[in-house]
């Protein structure tokens, strides 16, 4: 519910930067977005987005709906609030939808259909006002008080005994976005700024450990090291030094190491971020720092990372000499926990291998220049894998001097005009049943895969 919707985020991050009284720029006027924008905007987006996932559109317009009737019923932004009425408001509504299916007169569907979800949006939104949003408040109320203790007492640096695991057993999202995101866009619409930003998406811990495998790794590992902490570094996709870790378990003690260093540090120098940065790259980490705070996040980033490779590097050098660096199997090892591929760690791999598990194209007759002209990369989220398979497939075909329509999405939202979806192979019998009409095509690697070439050639 988050993700898809960090744009906005991140654009009333850097309003409030530019135009708050202690902003780059301060302008009352354009000032005056920072309120409406985190009270009513970023809540609103999360209720909608949660129950499209559930029922679609209907599911997102009952799930606004109900979402405003706990902005309504709280003194404090209700991220945490959306964040169960948007789904628990699609849901009613996918349920009344399959009671009212087979069931309505000819004629009379749609006043039918917009009643239903009237009644149902209205009920909510008051049951939101009286009962869930004051919980809610509570609730969010003291996770925000137990954060403060925590600063107050200089105890924050403890949060890394728990986030760098969870990080590596992919709780990174749910931590980030699902706790960090409310939590710190809470503070920083007092402050202008919150360290809570910093304390999972500080890529310095995990550039670390990359930089100790480069230097005192052997074999495959050290081999792929600079090339992942590049794509870790400045990409922001941190799953891709999990394998890492996961090869050698001891790891996580440097990872943990550095997180917590890093968070003293931004306490320390009282270091912040107007936004959550998504992904976690030092990119997106310097476009969100708030004025005055660049040297305090740097150092926290140089820090982490300087602790994080130090304890790292006593691990690699007193390993045995005969331990084997198998980031393959470690790779597999990490996407049997993930439950998917990771098609960013398939760059680990990528130079010991070919592809070759990639099918040949699926129906290659029915593909072609005549009925192929929207093109759609699809992965869970449709922000990461199938963004990076879309850019790569474009530039093939601009060096082809094709011009083809190729974006990429979220898979519950494959668009009606999709000629052509491409999609990982675990996740292709999900996307034929949203596009059923489409051709589609799978792929094992988003990064490295011969059927683009296939794929270029039939549309030549």
């Amino acid at each position: 519910m988050i993700m898809p919707n960090i744009g906005a985020f991140i654009a009333w991050g850097l309003i409030t930067a530019l135009f708050i009284p202690d902003g780059w720029i301060p302008n009352e006027d354009l000032a005056e977005l920072v309120g409406p924008m985190i009270t009513f905007l970023l809540p609103l987006l999360i209720g909608f987005t949660g129950g499209r996932i559930i029922h679609g559109n209907r599911g997102g317009v009952v799930g606004a709906t109900a979402t405003m009737g706990v902005i309504v019923g709280a003194d404090i932004t209700m991220f945490l609030g959306a964040m169960i009425m948007g789904p628990l408001g699609g849901y009613v509504m996918k349920k009344i939808d399959g009671f009212t299916d087979g069931r309505i007169r000819s004629g009379f569907e749609m006043l039918v259909n917009n009643f239903t979800a009237g009644i149902a949006a209205a009920i909510l939104a008051i049951g939101g006002l009286l009962g869930i949003g004051p919980v809610v408040e509570g609730i969010t109320t003291v996770l925000a008080s137990g954060v403060e203790l925590m600063v107050n007492a200089g105890l924050l640096p403890l949060v890394s005994l728990f986030i760098e695991p969870g990080k590596v057993l992919f709780l990174n999202n749910a931590i980030n976005h699902g706790i960090l995101t409310p939590l710190g866009t809470e503070q920083a619409a007092q402050a202008g700024k919150s360290v809570l930003y910093l304390l999972e998406s500080n890529p310095g811990p995990g550039l670390g450990i990359l930089i100790a495998y480069m230097v005192f790794g052997r074999g495959t590992a050290k081999q792929t090291a600079s090339g992942a902490s590049f794509i870790h570094f400045v990409g922001g996709i941190h799953e891709i030094y999990f394998p890492y870790i996961l090869m050698k378990p001891i790891l996580i003690v440097a990872a943990i190491a550095g997180g917590a260093s890093g968070v003293f540090t931004f306490v320390l120098l009282d270091a912040g971020l107007s936004a959550p940065p998504s992904p976690g790259s030092i990119i997106a980490i310097l476009a969100l720092t708030q004025q005055g705070n660049y040297i305090a996040v740097i150092s926290g980033v140089l820090i982490a990372t300087a602790v994080s490779f130090g304890v790292a590097s006593i691990f690699l050098r007193t390993a045995k000499a005969d331990e084997a660096d198998d980031i393959a199997e470690a790779t597999e090892k990490m996407q049997e926990m993930k439950g998917k591929k990771s098609q960013a760690s398939q760059h680990l791999s990528a130079s010991q291998q070919e592809n070759v598990n990639d099918t040949p194209l699926a129906a290659p007759n029915e593909l072609s220049k005549e009925n192929i002209k929207k093109i759609i990369f699809a992965c869970d989220a449709g922000m990461g894998s199938s963004a990076m398979g879309a850019s790569l497939l474009k530039n093939k075909m601009k060096k082809a001097g094709l011009q083809y329509d190729v974006t990429n999405t979220a898979i519950n939202q494959i668009p009606d005009d999709a000629d052509l979806v491409i999609t990982h192979k675990d996740l292709t019998e999900r996307a034929m049943t949203k596009k059923p009409d489409a051709l589609h095509i799978s792929v094992e690697n988003f990064l490295n895969s011969p059927k683009y070439d296939e794929i270029i050639e039939a549309l030549k």
